[in-house]
């Protein structure tokens, strides 16, 4: 007898071997058709699996958040098998799930149009009516070499190659397509209802630009209708909010081929980025940090030493000068080791903090490049905490709160804690590591906040702490960052003298809360679709004259409010009033401020809020006196 426990702790027995499908079938009808698939002892398997001996077993359906990775890999099957019928000169090459949906390659002789990709998307709901049967087998490797040689598909042969003598072989016929995969995968096209084709795009041969472009179509696909339309008006929504165009809109910054990767900052954009940069200078000063400035270009040896020339070559740029090699910093914690060496230290000095806007490089692939939030030039809200192994938990805990404090300020309220712990190649003495982690999850809990781990995924010198945000749209972004480092420093000679008058090697505490300010800065500005709150506007507000007779008066009033530190622009166009207000509406200005002749003789101003909201006629102090105390209060949202 076989016994199957299911998640409720009940027991099915069963004569002998049983497939899962028949194990759901058993329990209930309606179950044996809602299934996907199956978790034998915790591992994901097709409903055809046979369980040959006593396991647990839970049943997946559409509920289980395991089905939506299942029936996005099964979609990008499916639309594979669409692919070939129409095209059958297409290659398919790899075809897995990723967030939000799946992707498949194809080698094509011409490049697919939005026409194909209707045809395609049509195909798959004919295939999805038909309700195929995915079928699993094995075979040895000669026989699947040999096998997808023999039907043109000279890229699965390659991956078979390359694959590990021994490692079974598995592949899925679905009618007249198969493929090469691990699985699983749903039981039948009839599960597939809810897809999308998205997008063509290029893309490398196993992503290594030496190989031949390819074509990715992507798609997205859901358990059902309403997950899926909530996406794609997200996806309405984001672009709404793209920060390239709301930076050409807005007059922010601009991106051209001479400088690929880089930033053109224009006056305005670069009054946000110093609003931004001030602000976490303040929480420098508040802290405890020391802000220092360290060199773009360092000597290959010193890269070398830290061990990052093995690891980032390939990402940083170089160059040579009288036989000697450099190259600019992909990261500042060299830097600031040479910082922290450059006195003799004693343990009465630590915890010591360094914090720098440090300007790095990174030679990303130019295919990778976007806007803002991927470039090859940007500056980090960097810094390093050099302290003893006593001092670690205090340091976790206070950046823990700072982080907090700053995400705040900002308007993000939807932070996710995970701690990455040490992974299987690593450096440094279990007992180090022991400490290490216990301190980041200590901090954490000292918080109070709910937290992630995710095991093995720490970096090869030690563990960390990631800080994710959510934006308004539900996005996630990983920005802050604070890493136990206790094997750099002392491959650059740092050391302090210890209370006992010998040398020790301090620990490094590697910390970011921005991250890069280009990427924050580009997160803003689709957070709040280019209407930031006043704090952090460009111009915080405009003055309109209605004739020229009120132009000295407007003019007296911007002077006013620039005095006191408001960002203000003047129109004194001679244009009608209504289409003043709507050029500097589209502006996303939190105030415009309205002088005609009655308020001029009053010494008033008419206030308009972003929004069309009329706040009616205040005098100029007054209104002075609101938007500078939500300047200083840092109010993240219009009234």
């Amino acid at each position: 007898m076989i016994a199957v426990t299911l998640p409720d702790g009940s027991v099915r027995e069963f004569e002998g071997p049983v497939t899962v499908g028949a194990v759901a079938q058993s329990i209930a009808t309606s179950l044996g058709k809602a299934a996907l698939a199956g978790k034998v002892d915790g591992k994901l398997v097709d409903l055809s699996h046979v369980v040959q001996a006593d396991c647990t077993l839970a049943i997946i359906t559409a509920k289980d958040p395991e089905a939506l990775e299942l029936i996005r890999h099964s979609t990008s099957h499916l639309m594979a098998q669409a692919v070939k019928q129409l095209y059958p000169q297409a290659e398919v090459t790899i075809g897995p799930a990723i967030e939000n949906g799946f992707y498949y390659d194809f080698k094509f002789e011409r490049p697919f149009t939005p026409e194909d990709l209707a045809k395609i998307e049509a195909r798959m709901h004919e295939l999805v009516k038909q309700d195929i049967a995915l079928e699993r087998f094995e075979l040895p490797r000669n026989e699947a070499i040999a096998f997808f040689e023999g039907i043109g598909e000279k890229y699965k042969a390659e991956i078979i190659r390359d694959i590990p003598e021994g490692e079974v072989l598995s592949l899925y016929r679905q009618g007249d397509f198969t493929d090469l995969c691990r699985g699983p995968h749903v039981p039948s096209t009839g599960k597939l209802k809810v897809f999308k084709l998205m997008k063509v795009a290029g893309a490398y041969w196993r992503g290594d630009s030496k190989n031949e472009m390819l074509q990715r179509i992507y798609g997205t696909a859901w358990c059902n209708k309403d997950d899926q339309a909530a996406y794609l008006h997200m996806l309405e929504e984001a672009e709404r909010r793209d920060h390239r165009r709301l930076g050409k809109e807005l007059d922010l910054f601009h991106l051209q081929e001479e400088a690929p990767g880089m930033i053109f900052w224009h006056a305005r954009g670069w009054a946000l980025w110093q609003v931004v940069e001030q602000y976490m200078r303040s929480i420098y000063r508040k802290n405890g940090y020391d802000e220092v400035k360290a060199p773009q270009l360092l000597d290959r040896s010193l890269w070398e030493r830290s061990g990052h020339w093995a690891k980032y070559r390939a990402n940083m740029f170089t160059t040579e000068s009288e036989n000697r090699y450099y190259a600019l910093k992909p990261m500042n914690c060299p830097g600031h080791i040479q910082l922290f060496n450059a006195s003799l230290r004693s343990y009465r000095d630590l915890p010591l903090r360094f914090g720098e806007f440090g300007q790095c490089h990174r030679n990303e692939p130019s295919g990778a490049l976007h806007g803002m939030m991927r470039v090859r030039g940007f500056t980090q809200d960097d810094g390093h905490i050099f302290c003893t192994e006593d001092q670690i938990l205090k340091e976790c805990v206070d950046f823990t709160n700072i982080v907090r404090q700053v995400y705040h300020t900002f308007g993000f309220e939807n932070i996710l804690y995970k701690i990455a712990t040490r992974p299987e190649m690593r450096i440094g003495e279990d007992a180090v590591w022991d400490k290490a982690e216990a301190a980041l999850i200590e901090s954490l809990e000292a918080a109070g906040v709910p937290y992630e781990v995710l095991p093995g995924e720490g970096a090869f010198y030690g563990p960390k702490i990631e800080y994710h945000l959510k934006d308004c749209l539900g996005r996630t972004w990983q920005c802050g960052t604070i890493q136990v480092d206790f094997q750099m420093p002392g491959r650059l000679g740092a050391e302090y003298v210890a209370e006992d008058n010998t040398r020790k090697v301090p620990v490094m505490l590697h910390r970011a809360i921005l991250g890069s300010l280009e990427r924050w800065i580009g997160m803003l500005i689709e957070h709040y679709a280019g209407a930031m709150p006043v704090w952090l506007s460009p111009v915080q507000v405009a003055v309109a004259s209605i004739t020229d007779a009120q132009a000295a008066y407007a003019q007296d009033v911007a002077e006013k409010l620039q005095a006191a530190g408001v960002r203000v622009i003047k129109d004194l166009r001679g244009e009608k009033i209504n289409y003043k207000i709507r050029e500097l509406a589209m502006q996303k200005i939190p105030y415009i401020l309205v002088v005609g002749d009655k308020e001029k003789q009053d010494g008033t101003v008419s206030v308009r809020a972003r929004g069309g909201r009329n706040l009616g006629v205040m005098p100029v102090d007054a209104f002075l006196a609101r938007v500078t105390d939500e300047d200083a209060r840092r109010v993240n949202a219009d009234e």
